[in-house]
């Protein structure tokens, strides 16, 4: 099941705020948990059972991790069996058909032995909520977070369908004490409304139509240097508001719920340098990278050789993270790479001297060639794309761009260098800002009611 989506939009949603609102404080976390799992297994009911062993493991953990420390022991075991658990459940489901590729294609020339083996189904979102749940025990065992207060509330933690599937990724300790008490106001609700509306409307009004020609574009037969840069610029335009709309629709789902969860994307390609950048994208992901990754690694405490290696590790992991692909593994060292670039110069990019909006734009040029990383089905596809962006192919296609992808892609724009994100207007959202959002929230409804299919990106997640 997805948000935008009929059955959650005007059944599931509806039922759940109706249920939620009606049963004692005691239920509430139950109730959540309850309706995450029907949201879950709506699709493939049997993986449920995978969120179980996360579940039922790191809440053993995290209460022998604590029992332990109270004992005068550490309890580093019960933190191994946590991690062997949840990273071997996300190594096998996510990466074992893309092991078994590339040993074929290392075999392959020399004639040694094709592996066949039944391909593996890729639970969606198991990448989120297995670091969730690494979160907790990780947190737990460094003594930054006590244990958690009833299986019940951790149930809820682990399943909460809101930010389930598409993230942010909401560590334990940011709302542990949310789990145990929070408030419930019209205030919170009304934002939380607005969040989820103004969320909707940038995940179908613009990412999904923009998703067209970035389809078409990277999909499709080769394409003149001008057709090339609009498909890229379609797909840098679609990650973004298919992204943060879904983070925005998570946010909103929370405070309507009680919860505040930490904001996500903070005008990224506003960024001056791609050290800006991954400040500002996918900032739940990126500092749990930071947090979980780098700074065990040795962070930059260790010399400069060092501190190039552990980026360097961090961005290949945070690649790999994203997809079973050699393109995602090249997109994570593209960006260590400019991050290792910045760094030696104190963490500021070579085009420094410009003005600002100067590096704004040469920023938001390296983020798009990382782009076609991201998007293309192969390392050959993406080399062959950028060709096509310097003219250097023989390809003249065309995109079939129509008013429609026009008034997304001049809204879009509007959205990122014109105004602020959903997180800055939304607590002080007067009217003026909320009556024209209900007017192109239901231009979104309208235009789902008229499309066959809506994209989902998580899939690969």
């Amino acid at each position: 099941m997805v948000f935008a989506s009929g059955i959650f939009l005007y059944f599931f949603l509806p039922l759940f705020l109706a249920v939620y609102y009606t049963v004692p404080r005691r239920w509430k976390s139950f109730v959540i948990a309850l309706f995450s799992y029907v949201f879950y297994g709506w699709w493939r009911p049997d993986f449920v059972l995978l969120m179980w062993i996360s579940t039922v493991v790191d809440y053993t953990a995290g209460q022998r991790i604590t029992a332990a420390r109270a004992s005068g022991g550490k309890g580093k075991p019960w933190l191994w069996l946590s991690l062997l658990v949840n990273l071997g459940l996300l190594g096998y489901f996510k990466y074992f058909n893309f092991g078994v590729d590339t040993l074929n294609a290392i075999f392959a020339p020399f004639g040694g032995p094709t592996l066949d083996f039944a391909k593996v189904v890729l639970p969606v979102g198991i990448s989120f909520y297995t670091f969730q749940t690494l979160s907790y025990t990780i947190d737990v065992y460094r003594g930054t977070a006590g244990k958690v207060k009833s299986f019940g509330d951790f149930m809820c933690y682990v399943a909460m369908f809101p930010q389930l599937v598409a993230g942010p990724i909401v560590r334990y300790n940011t709302i542990a004490d949310q789990l145990h008490e929070r408030t419930h106001t019209r205030e919170k609700f009304y934002r939380g409304m607005l969040a989820f509306q103004a969320g909707l409307v940038k995940k179908v009004l613009i990412a999904d139509i923009l998703g067209e020609l970035a389809d078409a574009a990277f999909d499709g037969p080769g394409l003149s240097a001008g057709y090339a840069w609009i498909g890229a610029l379609a797909y840098t335009f679609q990650i973004y508001f298919d992204f943060s709309g879904y983070s925005d629709m998570a946010i909103g789902l929370g405070l309507m719920m009680g919860f505040r969860f930490p904001v996500n994307f903070d005008q990224p390609y506003r960024s001056i340098s791609i050290t800006d950048f991954w400040r500002r994208w996918h900032i739940s992901l990126s500092s749990f990278l930071r947090d979980y990754l780098y700074i065990p690694l040795g962070g930059n405490r260790k010399g400069s050789l060092r501190t190039y290696v552990n980026l360097s590790l961090t961005m290949l992991l945070g690649g790999l993270w994203h997809g079973a692909n050699w393109t995602f593994i090249a997109w994570g060292a593209y960006q260590g790479f400019w991050l290792i670039v910045e760094r030696r110069s104190g963490k500021s990019s070579f085009y420094a001297f410009l003005p600002r909006l100067g590096q704004i734009a040469v920023t938001f040029v390296l983020v798009i060639f990382g782009w076609v990383l991201f998007r293309s089905n192969t390392i050959g596809d993406a080399m062959h794309y950028v060709q096509a962006m310097f003219g250097m192919g023989w390809d003249h296609g065309t995109l079939p761009i129509r008013p429609i992808h026009l008034v997304a892609a001049f809204a879009g724009a509007a959205a990122l260098w014109l105004f602020p994100t959903t997180q800055r207007w939304l607590y002080k959202a007067p009217l003026a800002w909320a009556l024209p959002l209900q007017l192109v929230f239901w231009l979104a409804l309208i235009h789902l009611h008229y499309v066959s299919h809506v994209p989902f990106l998580y899939f690969q997640f």
